[in-house]
């Protein structure tokens, strides 16, 4: 292969990265730029032309998918294996690292690895030894204070003896953590990082060898590195000035999990004499996303600056559309994809891109209810998701005690110290009598069979389920799960725990009571089966096979931190509300405000061709209802950019033909208002109706409030008064 082949097909600013001389490099890759194209052809420009041997490189990337689509785009560009380079995760090289080097790193030859799921459990059966009230410290929480200190590179006996019992108690399971992963040879996956860290640091032989062989180090993705990955590139580096990083400041968007931005920026200073080359070329978008992602990501400060462009033109314009509340967003997008699809295109070319979990759920019930196959990307469906399935069987449970499956997911959820032998023993007097589980239960209390410790944890979980199903008694539908969330325990004990995915459960949960609230109940289909037995049924139906896998035509649905990476020819972004995007938490923090703005851009930038956006004037999420303001990201992108989308509007100058009662409008198709009639809404205060659009359930009036400014209700929702 010569100099030809490798940079005839990249652009100037590409090529210019490509065959710089050996040296520390920053590639400030923008999104859709190649960045992937560009690190692949440097390593063959280093083999091939800088005559570096294959087993002198080493280049990290942050998936197991991304690093064999490298190794594999090396072979095929190189025509030789990629088997002595090495090309893997921060995670897999440092465990082929610490096989080759256990006895350094003073590890056992038949070291395990544990995943996170290991670990969880292993820090339970520790607490537990140690007399550690889990409901209290919930395990979940301490498994994320362990990592996140291993992050830093601080072990147990690094950070500071303090009087704060809450840091105290963490740090004593953290202590006794690492003893008993010592005794047993177990690595956890943040320990992989931490060991070889040190065992480089601590043995100057060993760093020698590996500061010869490494000539030159390349890392992708390079925004997303955590303290200690940096600390370790930077010693396997040192002096060298052989470090090549390709990654992007305005795509950095993992902050909550570790990831330092300030990575970027010091790589300037610890490396003075690097070089800088930007990739704007984007090979992606249309010129009218660009322009629009461009001015949006302009608002942040700090940043290193770049500015895409593309060849492709100028594509069609962002469209806005502005849904009266969050079942008409998902009609919407559901409308324009069946659309998409009369038309010839692929429904794998789509993605529903929103900023909680608990936003799937309406999009999830409009695919379903029109057919049309769908797969939600990187997590589960609404109704399959932990921590709804466990307040479902909470609510089984309390229709029928003789539901097994029920009790057994829910007897000691959460925590109520009822142990495996307890409920195995529950389960030999159910079988040997054909009893329910519940049955076998209630008999074994009845006759003081366990210790009183045991007992106590049992009539406990029976006292709560009855107390349940009496405070149930004529309750709404939404007000039986609601009790269930809360009371239960389980909305609490997802609050306590620490990091992100604690608080998409307690949201999720929130959102399980607003999936009941707007539950259709029809009693002639449903022959005597009272509303709760055919909201769990609709329940169970939704979690079944409808989802499809992941080689059919089916939509994407996906979080914008789980579409980093992708790329769709049609994208939906909901959902762009204050409160919501961005989310409440990062308002009065610039800092997490600015992550929101660069996680919106990444957003942006996986669309391909047709770009939509939407926020709801009325959104009930979390089982509240919210009159939210459009996000300020919108405002932040060029009008002439943007189209809005309204529906086919009913417009009417109406006299009203039927009487309010007691000072309200009647709803629906049936309630009619005069242009210019003045009326009272519980939140915004008083008003005068300037248009209705819409018929039947859709209908709605667009007011303008005296103090809230326009707004457009839906009648099915809004209360309002006639003055």
């Amino acid at each position: 292969m010569d100099i030809t082949a490798i940079i005839d097909s990249l652009n100037d600013a590409q090529r210019q990265a490509v065959s710089a001389p050996a040296r520390a490099m920053l590639v400030l890759a923008g999104a859709g730029s190649g960045k992937t194209r560009v690190l692949v052809h440097r390593i063959a420009w280093l083999i091939k032309i800088e005559h570096i041997a294959p087993h002198n490189i080493l280049a990290v990337t942050f998936t197991n998918k991304a690093a064999k689509e490298m190794r594999g785009r090396v072979e095929d560009l190189l025509n030789i294996s990629a088997r002595s380079m090495w090309i893997g995760t921060f995670h897999g090289l440092a465990h082929r690292f610490l096989r080759q080097h256990n006895e350094e790193a003073k590890l056992p030859s038949t070291f395990q690895v544990i995943d996170s799921d290991d670990q969880l459990r292993l820090i339970k059966r520790l607490m537990k030894s140690m007399q550690i009230d889990d409901k209290r410290w919930p395990a979940k929480q301490i498994v994320w204070f362990i990592n996140a200190q291993k992050d830093e590179g601080r072990r147990a006996k690094d950070i500071p003896e303090t009087q704060d019992l809450y840091l105290k108690v963490q740090l004593s399971i953290y202590r006794a953590y690492e003893e008993l992963c010592a005794r047993s040879g177990l690595v956890d996956f943040a320990e992989l990082l931490l060991k070889a860290h040190e065992t480089l640091r601590d043995n100057a032989e060993l760093l020698a060898f590996y500061r010869d062989r490494f000539k030159q180090v390349h890392v992708d993705e390079f925004q997303d590195t955590n303290t200690i990955q940096y600390a370790w590139l930077r010693l396997l580096t040192d002096g060298q000035d052989n470090l090549f990083v390709v990654g992007d400041d305005d795509q950095s968007i993992y902050g909550w999990r570790g990831a330092k931005i300030e990575n970027m920026f010091n790589f300037q200073k610890h490396y003075p004499n690097h070089q800088l080359i930007r990739l704007e070329q984007n090979y992606r978008s249309t010129g009218n996303i660009l322009k629009a992602s461009n001015a949006l990501i302009a608002c942040n400060e700090g940043r290193m600056g770049k500015e895409l462009h593309t060849d492709s033109g100028e594509g069609d314009l962002i469209s806005l559309y502005a849904a009266f509340n969050e079942q008409d967003e998902a009609y919407f997008v559901v409308e324009r994809i069946r659309q998409w699809v009369a038309e010839g295109h692929s429904r794998a070319d789509v993605a529903i891109l929103y900023r909680s979990n608990a936003q799937s759920r309406q999009f999830e019930e409009k695919l379903m209810a029109t057919g049309t196959p769908y797969r939600v990307y990187g997590g589960l469906r609404f109704f399959d998701r932990l921590e709804i399935k466990n307040a479902l069987a909470y609510l089984y449970l309390m229709a029928h005690k003789d539901n097994d499956a029920a009790f057994e997911r829910i007897i000691n959820t959460p925590t109520r110290g009822v142990g495996a032998k307890t409920l195995e023993t529950i389960r030999e007097l159910a079988k040997r009598d054909n009893l329910t589980l519940w049955a076998a239960m209630v008999e074994l209390i009845r006759t003081e069979h366990f210790s009183p410790r045991a007992s106590n944890a049992l009539k406990s979980f029976a006292v709560l389920i009855n107390k349940l199903i009496k405070a149930s008694e004529g309750l709404e539908l939404y007000e039986q799960v609601k009790l269930v969330v809360e009371d239960s325990g389980l909305l609490a004990f997802h609050k306590k725990e620490k990091g992100d995915k604690g608080e998409a459960r307690a949201e999720n949960l929130e959102e399980l009571v607003n999936a009941a609230r707007q539950f259709e109940y029809d009693a002639e289909s449903a022959e005597g089966a009272s509303e709760l037995d055919v909201f769990l049924a609709h329940a169970a139906l939704e979690s079944g096979d409808a989802q499809g896998d992941e080689f059919e035509d089916c939509v994407q649905l996906m979080t914008l931190h789980s579409a980093k990476g992708l790329e769709f020819p049609m994208v939906f972004m909901v959902g762009l509300e204050e409160g919501l995007f961005p989310s409440q938490q990062s308002v009065d923090d610039p800092g997490r405000l600015e992550e929101e703005r660069r996680l919106c851009y990444v957003g942006m930038t996986r669309a391909m061709r047709l770009l939509y956006m939407s926020y709801a004037e009325s959104r009930r999420l979390y089982g509240k209802e919210n009159y939210p303001r459009p996000s300020r990201f919108l405002k932040e992108i060029p009008a002439e950019q943007l189209q809005e989308i309204r529906v086919r509007a009913n417009v009417t100058k109406p006299v009203a033909t039927v009487k309010p009662k007691m000072g309200t409008v009647a709803l629906g198709s049936s309630g009619r208002y005069k242009l210019g009639q003045r009326v009272r809404h519980v939140k915004f205060g008083e008003g005068v109706v300037l248009q209705v659009d819409g018929e039947g359930t859709q209908e709605r009036v667009q007011i303008n409030f005296a103090s809230a400014g326009m707004k457009w209700l839906m009648l099915s929702y809004a209360k309002l008064e006639v003055l």
